[in-house]
């Protein structure tokens, strides 16, 4: 587990452990990791294919990323010795067994999406009164 600067607090269990969920957390947690894990999840993308799938992304900000799963052993980074220099990234067998939870918090996702479209609907079109 990288060195943080803070922490997520004590592990309800009360022992000097940090809480598996921080350790899973510290891998997974974020703005864009769980995005970057989902799309390689169909398969070897390149920077360039992240950039266009997460426009939202700056350049650093993905890099930083990237090299963080890589440190965590999550992620694979294959350089080709061309040019111009070709890399792509892929899941590791490690990284692949963050799949099913990766699917779980897409599903949950999707369903939290459904509920919240009635109240959306509701604030962008108010009924008439009558």
């Amino acid at each position: 587990m990288r060195n943080r600067k803070g922490g997520f607090g004590a592990c309800p269990a009360g022992n000097d452990q940090a809480c598996p969920v921080e350790y899973t957390l510290d891998v997974i947690g974020g703005k864009w990791k769980g995005v970057i894990l989902y799309h390689l999840m169909y398969g070897t993308k390149r920077f360039s294919d992240f950039r266009r799938i997460c426009p939202g992304i700056t350049q650093r900000m993905l890099t930083l990323q990237l090299r963080e799963l890589e440190e965590d052993s999550v992620v694979h980074r294959e350089v080709y010795q061309q040019v111009p220099p070709k890399v792509e990234y892929s899941l590791t067998e490690f990284g692949r067994t963050l799949i099913p939870i990766i699917n779980l918090m897409k599903d949950w996702g999707e369903e939290y999406k459904a509920k919240q479209r009635p109240t959306d609907n509701l604030l962008q079109h108010p009924s008439p009164n009558l």
